[in-house]
């Protein structure tokens, strides 16, 4: 069994055993822990033996503590949208010395003094795996391409806090660095100070929606430059801070440091590029090449510890050389959950027994030292603030930039542990710029969700439905993709809509990616707004699908873009692209998928909340598209394809038949369209004309010459509106034989679906309202009362619903509209049917009311409000 023996004149040891030995009253520098070989496994209760004095099951024990208590903290910090890092450390402080090793019990029986070298050892191959999939996220040609912002920003962020930050220290080394290695305390204080982050601030830009934004771009790019570099003054740092060393030894640390690096990058990285060409397309990399690569992270780690150098700083370089593309990511999905779940919070339970806080005894340096990383904290943000301003980038993106390059995190961790391993650091230096660290990274989200606001142009755009553009106008679509069974459906749909140069279709395929905190979702991330090449995996088949139909067919012009978002707040991500890329239609697939014997099963849970909420939130009109054989080859290569549009009324069956309008220009579409009405329907009579705008109101209107003022039309009921849009589709396919035009008299729900179900089975896609005809209409009332979906309306959940005999593809059509609450100061906004014209009629009354105010008016006044 371990025991401690005291033994004079033992030279101190260097790791988490003998730092945290002051639970017991032993002396660090006057004891050595022994180990027994031989207790490893328990013999069992039954014989009377504790378990926890064998090293496995109370390593076991510790483990699963260790991870409870990290899920737990990030499950309480997640309201206020604190990064999953300082979780992991405050779990660490919490276990350790400074809270529940106060509890002499839990000290002695959960983390005794003997245990601590077997989760040591693990928790650094866990770092050591950790840093390899740190090194695949990041793309060395990253650097090539930044351009000069980035670099000048990476540049500031560390030079600015490193001279400051080791200039303040060197003044008050007296109180600061006592009993340790004068220059080797600055360097490791320097890099320590000027580190940034990347892999926490990659998940704190995903985690705020700045990811794809500029700001997010030029702060991931400043990041992977500035971590690099970081990298390379820490081993600097760590060859030079052998108290013992030679100037001549340390010379040949560096020199093999470089060495060990060329050879990664000129023997190790187009071995792998080998290897990657060697793979057919489409196939994966066979489990003997995946387990070569992982045990060469080991290999790499032994070298660079043999050099001099620590082990991580090997396995960094190494998975800094591997091809981000397939072999990454399988890479990464193979290791990530294990590394970060399990390993990774490990070595933060190091850290946090390590962190004695008990130990913070002298105010005068803990106040130093606060000082001191409060002072590098100001100089990093306030040169990223002076390169940004120099850049034409406003002041609060400046700042917003500052304190995103100010996150630390796991990177800073490591420098302060190999810092105590090194003895260059003491207890409370150590304690102090751990809970410094933590607060400076807690700080990062809530002042950039504040500071940051995004310059938001008057997006007044005309076309934001199908029903107010033109049918043979260009068409912008949003297609939203979740997995590549999504795609087939998509371009069947795209085929039908009849592309042509004189009416083409611009198509946004996005993506969508749901953030887990992965790092090959954050790799995915990464590669889209880095405008790199095609993210990795499904998206790269995605997107491969889409631009060979672009080449295939004339009239089509497909951007494929990737988001990656919790599903919570995925639709906000796709409501401002839809906005800002002028969309008339954003595509969802249906949140269910066909099964081989025709029924309906779920994909993923929380898409029908992403559907219900793009419904709910869109700037535009929304189309739900059901797949039940409409991506078939037989029905693709077709030479007709049948299409029925089941009419009831209203604006969403209006969205309808402009999108079926569309298709009847294909030469190989023919159109059913069933108009339901009631027994007693009569036609509306026409609207009256508005009236000339009379000679003293154009003369008030000339006052404000920046204002546009627009008499709306006189208020046309839903079916006024119906009528006029049917008749002028109808007179505009008089003779047309590909359209079929029938009306049907049902009186209720049940002759409805009747009608419905005696329909020609011949047709493969049914286009619907999601709220047909008037609200509480007789001929849907009772269908919507049994719907299991609402978001395809009470005709669209029929239709796939498996009391419906036929097997048909559904598009489900929402219009949009606006709906402007009136303002509490000044006269009446007049709501029209249409949305520019109301747009513009908002942003006069909000100018005016700004004039009212003082504030200032006029056109440009009221687009903040936008």
């Amino acid at each position: 069994m371990a025991e401690v023996l005291p033994m004079a004149g033992t030279v101190p040891p260097r790791n988490a055993t003998a730092q945290v030995s002051a639970r017991g009253n032993i002396s660090s520098s006057a004891s050595v822990v022994c180990y027994s070989p031989m207790m490893v496994t328990a013999y069992g209760i039954w014989q009377g033996v504790n378990p926890l004095e064998f090293s496995l099951p109370l390593f076991i024990l510790q483990t699963a503590i260790i991870v409870a208590t990290t899920r737990l903290l990030v499950l309480l910090l997640k309201p206020i949208r604190q990064p999953r890092v300082i979780a992991e450390i405050l779990a660490g402080v919490i276990l350790g010395p400074s809270v529940m090793g106060q509890v002499e019990v839990w000290a002695n029986t959960v983390f005794p003094l003997r245990s601590l070298l077997t989760l040591e050892t693990v928790a650094h191959l866990g770092l050591l795996y950790f840093l390899f999939l740190v090194g695949l996220e990041m793309d060395v040609n990253v650097i090539k391409r930044s351009g000069k912002k980035a670099l000048i920003i990476a540049v500031a962020g560390m030079a600015l806090p490193f001279c400051i930050g080791t200039a303040t220290s060197f003044i008050f080394r007296h109180q600061v660095s006592k009993n340790v290695h004068q220059a080797s305390f600055l360097l490791f204080l320097g890099v320590a100070l000027s580190v940034t982050a990347f892999p926490v601030l990659a998940r704190i830009l995903a985690e705020i929606k700045l990811l794809n934004s500029d700001l997010g771009r030029i702060a991931m790019s400043a990041a992977i430059v500035n971590d690099m570099c970081a990298w390379i003054l820490l081993a600097l740092a760590i060859a030079i801070s052998e108290a013992n060393s030679s100037a001549f030894s340390s010379l040949w640390v560096l020199l093999a440091g470089v060495l060990f690096v060329l050879a990664c990058f000129y023997v190790v990285r187009p071995l792998m590029w080998w290897l990657v060409r060697r793979v057919p397309e489409g196939e994966a990399i066979s489990d003997v090449h995946v387990t070569l690569i992982l045990t060469g992270v080991m290999i790499a780690g032994v070298c660079t510890d043999a050099i001099g150098i620590h082990s991580v700083f090997g396995a960094f370089v190494y998975g800094l050389v591997i091809p981000s593309g397939q072999l990454g990511v399988v890479l990464i999905e193979k290791l990530e959950d294990f590394v970060t779940g399990l390993l990774l919070p490990l070595f933060f339970a190091i850290s946090g027994l390590r962190t004695n806080l008990t130990r913070v005894r002298d105010p005068v340096t803990v106040g130093l030292l606060v000082l001191v990383f409060t002072m590098a904290s100001f100089a990093k943000i306030m040169g990223t603030i002076l390169i940004a301003v120099s850049y034409t980038m406003t002041f609060r993106d400046g700042v917003a930039l500052g304190f995103l390059m100010n996150t630390r995190g796991l990177v800073e961790m490591i420098v302060l542990n190999i810092g105590r391993d090194k003895e260059v650091l003491d207890d409370e230096s150590f304690a102090v710029m751990v809970l410094v660290s933590v607060a400076m990274t807690a700080l990062v989200t809530p002042v950039v969700t504040t500071v940051y606001r995004p310059a938001r142009r008057l997006v007044g755009y005309k076309r934001r439905n199908l029903q107010r553009s033109k049918h043979d106008a260009e068409l912008r679509m949003l297609a939203c993709v979740h997995t590549t069974r999504n795609v087939p459906s998509i371009i069947s749909l795209l085929e039908l809509s009849n592309p042509t140069k004189r009416s083409p279709i611009f198509i946004y395929a996005l993506h969508l990616v749901e953030l887990t905190g992965r790092a090959s979702n954050m790799l995915a991330a990464h590669h889209s707004a880095s405008n790199q090449s095609r993210s990795a995996g499904s998206s790269d088949h995605i997107f491969n699908a889409f631009e060979s139909y672009e080449e295939s067919v004339g009239g089509v012009s497909i951007q494929a873009l990737t988001a990656v978002s919790p599903y919570q707040t995925m639709h906000e991500d796709v409501s401002v692209l839809a906005e800002d890329k002028h969309v008339s239609l954003i595509v969802l697939p249906f949140h269910k998928q066909q099964t081989v014997d025709g029924g309906m099963e779920p994909i993923n849970a929380s898409l029908r909340g992403f559907n219900e909420s793009i419904l709910a939130s869109a700037p535009c009109s929304v189309g739900i598209l059901v797949d039940r054989g409409l991506s078939a080859a037989a029905a693709r290569m077709a030479a007709v394809h049948h299409v029925a549009l089941l009419f009831f009324g209203g604006p969403d069956d209006r969205e309808g038949l402009a999108y079926a309008w569309r298709m009847v220009e294909h030469p190989g579409v023919c159109l059913t369209i069933v108009r339901f009405i009631p027994p007693d329907y009569k036609a509306p009579a026409a609207p009256a004309t508005a009236q000339p705008m009379a000679p003293a109101a154009r003369a008030a209107a000339n006052v404000h010459a920046r204002a546009i003022t627009i008499v709306p039309d006189a208020a046309k009921s839903e079916r006024q509106m119906d009528e006029e849009y049917l008749g002028e589709f109808r007179a505009r396919n008089v003779g047309n034989d590909a359209v079929l035009y029938m009306e049907q008299v049902v009186a209720n729900s049940e002759e409805t679906l009747a009608a419905i179900r005696d329909l020609d089975s011949a047709h493969e896609l049914y286009i619907v309202g999601r709220h047909p005809g008037e609200a509480g209409s007789p001929l849907t009332s009772a269908l919507a009362e049994w719907m299991d979906s609402p978001e395809l309306g009470p005709i669209g959940d029929l239709l796939v619903s498996s009391e419906f005999s036929k097997m048909v593809s559904v598009l489900v059509m929402q219009q949009y509209v606006i709906t402007t609450p009136q303002p509490a100061v000044g006269p009446a906004v007049p709501v029209t049917d249409d949305p520019v014209r109301q747009y513009v009629t908002n942003a006069n009354q909000r100018t005016a009311a700004g004039n009212q105010m003082g504030r200032g008016g006029g056109w440009g006044a009221s687009g903040a409000d936008f």
